[in-house]
């Protein structure tokens, strides 16, 4: 027998788990005989109805296991608790909201049992249904983080991913305690196949990502994978060095060659704002960093349970 591990995080999903359950339920009945599920929803902390919903659903199906954070700590950690709890030979991370079609589960399957992948991943080929600036910052985050590191992340990829043990324990081997999995699953490396489709609205319920939350998203990618901005800030500051250095040669020989004496008030404020701002900016992006360590140093739990299923 061959196992899979279906991993869900849920965080304020009432209105879509039970269509969601429906529709993964008749698409694993697609597998052959001789593969069984494990189906485990990790409740990050909602606030509505979504862990009765588990536990009812649960009473209905005992491949259907549940673990529920002590409050929300995002979906990263709730990916990582579901990684780290899954028993599978075979692992798949799936939202509840639809957007991560069932119906390519076998295909998925297939391709890493049957063939030489070790994962496949999911991309979209579109994003029809987002805002338009959100898209263009989307795709203009991944020009600019695969500049900024040694390896490739897909652009408009999920974290719907189909995986074999031992890329799953390859991922959870990594126990930082700032986590961006995109790019931790592009880190492990491995033989991947990626599916497109195009984008799927939700089936119910709002997104739980707004733009600000995207936009700290991204940075926590960026910093999580890539020392760049800190290159940055020491290049423009090397480049204003020089710049000031050239304009104390130019006032110094304006005024005692020439003998023009220097003037404009207004200029000198606007230039020293300008510094200010860049210092600031340099500063921060260090503090950044600086965070990440402090953070990183503590070792605080990356989640923590109030209750689970699983023993």
């Amino acid at each position: 027998m061959e196992k899979i591990s279906i991993l869900i995080p849920c965080y304020n999903e009432e209105k879509a788990l039970p269509l969601f359950y429906d529709e993964l339920i008749k698409n694993i009945k697609k597998f052959p005989q001789n593969v069984e599920f494990e189906i485990l929803f990790i409740n990050d902390g909602s606030k509505d109805n979504t862990l009765n919903i588990i536990k009812e659903l649960k009473n209905k199906n005992n491949q259907i296991q549940y673990i529920s954070f002590s409050r929300n700590f995002g979906k990263e950690a709730a990916i990582f608790a579901g990684l780290e709890n899954a028993t599978g030979d075979y692992i798949t991370l799936m939202d509840a909201d639809l957007q991560d079609p069932p119906s390519l589960l076998l295909e998925m399957y297939n391709y890493v049992s049957k063939e030489n992948y070790d994962a496949v991943g999911t991309r979209r080929v579109n994003r029809k249904g987002e805002p338009v600036v959100r898209s263009f910052f989307s795709k203009l985050f991944y020009k600019l983080i695969n500049k900024m590191t040694s390896f490739e992340m897909v652009d408009g990829a999920r974290d719907f991913v189909f995986m074999k043990r031992n890329v799953l324990e390859a991922i959870i081997s990594l126990k930082e305690y700032n986590r961006y999995s995109k790019g931790l699953f592009s880190f492990v490396g491995f033989n991947v196949k990626w599916i497109e489709y195009k984008n799927i609205p939700r089936v119910a319920g709002k997104t739980k990502w707004s733009f600000w939350k995207l936009t700290k998203y991204a940075l926590e990618g960026i910093t999580a994978f890539s020392t760049a901005p800190l290159i940055l800030s020491s290049i423009i500051g090397l480049f204003f060095c020089v710049v000031s250095f050239l304009l104390i040669i130019a006032i110094i020989f304006k005024t005692l060659i020439l003998g023009d004496p220097t003037s404009g008030w207004p200029s000198l404020v606007c230039i020293i704002f300008m510094v200010s701002g860049i210092q600031l900016f340099s500063l921060g992006i260090i503090g950044q960093y600086l965070s990440k360590t402090y953070l990183e140093v503590k070792q605080r739990p990356i989640y923590i349970v109030k209750e689970k299923s699983i023993k």
